[in-house]
């Protein structure tokens, strides 16, 4: 029973070419997941300070590690990136942007705003000596 007639169609994903905004739906998707999993540190540095200065300390130590720092950049990176891509759904809701220039143009104006927000972040903390 090979009769092409009755052959199943392929799944729309399969037959999709790779495009970068793709790649920015994806992204907004896992930066919203990130938060979700940054937020779990946020709530423990919040306890830490309502509990005392031993407890404060504590945290301090543990946020000084590398992998905490780093893993701090990628929170704040897709802060920024989840927010500029969120103002950039906000536009699309008013049935603006659609085009396919306008739309290509604002995700890479909300991945290079996520990037420059973010590095401008980490130098002013380090500038500050906060980090």
């Amino acid at each position: 029973m090979s009769n092409p007639k009755y052959e199943r169609p392929l799944s729309p994903f399969m037959m999709y070419r790779w495009q970068y905004t793709n790649t920015l739906s994806f992204l907004h998707r896992l930066t919203g997941c990130a938060l979700s999993v940054g937020t779990l540190l946020f709530v423990y540095w919040l306890v830490a300070a309502a509990s005392g200065a031993e407890a404060y300390a504590n945290a301090q130590a543990v946020f000084a590690h590398p992998l905490i720092k780093l893993l701090l950049v990628g929170f704040s990176f897709a802060f920024f990136y989840h927010l500029l891509n969120g103002v950039r759904h906000l536009v699309w809701d008013t049935g603006r942007g659609f085009d396919k220039k306008t739309a290509r143009t604002s995700g890479w104006i909300a991945f290079l705003g996520a990037v420059v927000l973010t590095a401008l972040l980490w130098f002013l903390l380090v500038r500050r000596g906060e980090v």
